[in-house]
């Protein structure tokens, strides 16, 4: 995190917040155990960071405050879904951080974000912040409202208690589309691949709405209409229906890219046998890291 002596302006702020989106999606997609949840807490986050900025000057850590906002807004989400919240103890304050080898890094780094879940929350935000996203022990303490030692303690029981987890097999059944489910995607996939849009608009809803996430928001059929539009005009993309995270999903590869990773999705939400919402995360191509998705 960088410690500017002075607060940025409104246009170094939107700057900020378009470098920091990725990294503030991993936290937060960790924090609450998903990547689509986690871009909602992200969004509301930065709605908040935008309010209170004129409020909060001058700022010395700017990238700090940041995650104080999406760290405490993740907080408020968790207990909206009516989690228990963890007990923090302090009892061992003598407690050190212990060092990571580096084959321990790399297992807390790729940790499932439903191994996450698993860690109380007070060890999961530190666990991330420390060792997923690289910050200092004083920045976790910034960010976490901590004491130095109260944050070692809670690195030192997540990580433990990491890898005890990374060693058990997942055991969670895999999530499978039902039949209407398969066939309205699969013909929603077949239309956009063929680019045969007409077949497309001929599916959604007369006032659908379409959120193209961290670019704009259209709604009505004439105003998506452009939409497909602008992906007539491109080439990289393929579609595949799928599942992210047990919801019905659209996975979309790179053409190009043979055998590669999808390179980000859309969820789609139906009203009968019409398309009533699409959420298309093109712009927003971090959403993909740490998700599970089945093809």
């Amino acid at each position: 995190m960088t410690s500017p002596a002075q607060a940025p302006a409104p246009t170094d702020l939107d700057r900020l917040l378009i470098a920091m989106r990725p990294r503030l999606h991993r936290y937060c997609a960790r924090m609450v155990g998903s990547v689509i949840d986690g871009e909602d807490v992200l969004q509301d986050a930065l709605v908040k960071a935008v309010e209170a900025f004129a409020a909060a000057s001058p700022l010395r850590h700017p990238e700090g405050w940041l995650f104080r906002i999406a760290h405490n807004v993740a907080l408020d989400f968790l207990r909206r879904r009516s989690r228990q919240a963890a007990i923090f103890s302090e009892s061992e304050l003598d407690m050190i951080a212990d060092e990571l080898d580096a084959v321990t890094s790399r297992q807390i780094a790729s940790a499932s974000l439903r191994t996450f879940m698993r860690l109380p929350e007070t060890q999961r935000a530190c666990v991330i912040l420390s060792d997923v996203l690289g910050c200092s022990l004083q920045e976790v303490c910034e960010v976490t409202d901590a004491s130095l030692p109260a944050v070692k303690a809670s690195l030192h029981r997540g990580r433990a208690r990491l890898r005890e987890l990374s060693a058990e097999p997942e055991d969670a059944p895999q999530p499978a589309l039902s039949e209407t489910e398969r066939a309205q995607l699969a013909a929603y996939v077949a239309h956009f691949n063929a680019r045969d849009f007409d077949a497309i608009r001929a599916m959604i809803a007369d006032d659908i709405r379409l959120d193209l996430v961290n670019k704009t928001r259209m709604r009505g059929k004439v105003e998506v209409s452009r939409y497909f539009g602008n992906y007539s005009g491109v080439g990289d993309w393929h579609l595949v229906p799928g599942l992210v995270e047990g919801r019905p999903a659209i996975l979309v590869f790179d053409p190009n890219d043979a055998g590669g990773p999808p390179k980000y999705f859309m969820l789609l939400g139906w009203d009968g046998d019409k398309v009533a919402t699409i959420r298309d995360f093109r712009y927003a191509p971090y959403i993909i890291d740490g998700a599970e998705y089945v093809i």
